[in-house]
């Protein structure tokens, strides 16, 4: 089976027009006056729950209280005490499986969509997709207003070589926005059909 390169090469060998990438730097992306109340408010639209967090607020505790029946809470954060199952020690992912709640931390948020960008922080990146709930911290002060600015920001960061705020040590990353849903069939909308059942978003302050 043709590797991916050699894909790609037979692809470009037939390319006959080629066309400049269109400039985008006139275009006007929505902003919004209270990014913040934007994202906290797209988070409950698409299904999520945005939680703004006291400085004094025991986070440990908080995730007890959200998630009382919780047994297995995986986490690598050093912050999350509670955690019985680590995805930096894991034999494998599907250790990770029958996890109920998982802590992660995002770098920053989208106000248009609720979307929020979280680079690969562990070793068993499974835990964001294959938790029963998912937690994410992130800090409030983190909101750009649409994907636009995302990118923007992700690129400068690529650029920078600030491999922190974007891919971490693993080359990976993705944009979460609220639970796993679709409603493909019958138009029906299904929680969790691929991943988490639910998102909440504790909305940290500096």
């Amino acid at each position: 089976m043709a590797n991916k390169e050699d894909i790609l090469k037979k692809y470009r060998a037939n390319v006959r027009e080629r066309y400049d990438m269109p400039d985008l730097s006139d275009i006007k992306a929505i902003t919004y006056p209270d990014p913040l109340s934007q994202f906290i408010n797209m988070t409950k639209s698409v299904g999520g729950n945005a939680i703004e967090v006291e400085k004094d607020c025991d986070i440990n505790l908080l995730i007890r209280e959200l998630y009382p029946d919780a047994k297995e809470i995986a986490s690598n954060l050093p912050e999350i005490t509670i955690a019985t199952r680590n995805p930096d020690t894991v034999d494998n992912a599907q250790a990770l499986n029958g996890t109920d709640v998982g802590v992660i931390r995002g770098s920053f948020g989208v106000a248009e969509n609720a979307c929020i960008w979280i680079p690969q922080q562990m070793k068993e990146k499974a835990v964001m997709f294959i938790s029963e709930n998912l937690v994410i911290l992130l800090p409030k002060s983190q909101i750009v207003n649409n994907m636009h600015e995302a990118y923007q920001r992700l690129s400068k960061a690529m650029n920078q070589e600030q491999t922190a705020n974007c891919f971490e040590e693993y080359g990976y990353g993705t944009f979460i926005s609220g639970p796993s849903k679709t409603a493909d069939i019958a138009q029906v909308l299904v929680m969790g059909a691929q991943a988490a059942r639910s998102a909440t978003i504790l909305l940290l302050p500096e």
